[in-house]
């Protein structure tokens, strides 16, 4: 990798987790809890065009979590989850030719989170609701923000991919 594509590389990156953050910071209401719908997930579809989402998306939830005033096991393990979510995305995009599993990309994110943050909720806030119930809440908000909003946000970015996320030659 040349210079300019660490930089652009870099570049992406930064402007993915910047844009993380300020949706989980804009929709705070909605971005923590039992109950939860953090409209940042859906920025987990961006592993399908470029690898440089997966640090972006990372260190995204990382400072969201942080400026959100998350307790340090849901900043370590909530952003580990988006972490996977996000690499499961790429591996399941890059796997074969592009487009053919589109429709399953927001899939990673929904497991990863499904099972990751109501552990969380349970033995780092203390909710005291079944695991199971908490996985179900958990899952129908990433399958609103990772698989409805995601694809929106697939179908835009698809749409303008070579201008978002040219490759970079020499």
């Amino acid at each position: 990798m040349n210079n300019r594509s660490k930089i652009v590389y870099l570049v992406q990156a930064a402007m993915i987790a910047a844009i993380y953050v300020v949706l989980t910071y804009l929709f705070a209401p909605f971005s923590f809890g039992e109950v939860q719908v953090r409209i940042s997930e859906a920025l987990t579809i961006l592993p399908a065009f470029t690898p440089a989402a997966i640090p972006g998306l990372f260190v995204g939830c990382l400072i969201g979590n942080i400026l959100g005033g998350a307790i340090l096991p849901d900043i370590i393990f909530g952003s580990i989850a988006t972490l996977f979510g996000a690499c499961g995305t790429y591996l399941l995009c890059h796997a074969n030719a592009e487009g053919r599993r589109k429709y399953l990309a927001p899939v990673p994110p929904i497991v990863a989170n499904t099972l990751i943050v109501p552990f969380v909720l349970r033995f780092g806030y203390g909710v005291p609701l079944p695991i199971p119930f908490m996985m179900l809440t958990v899952g129908v908000g990433e399958v609103i923000s990772c698989g409805v909003l995601g694809m929106i946000v697939y179908q835009a970015v698809a749409r303008y991919k070579n201008i978002l996320f040219r490759p970079v030659n020499a």
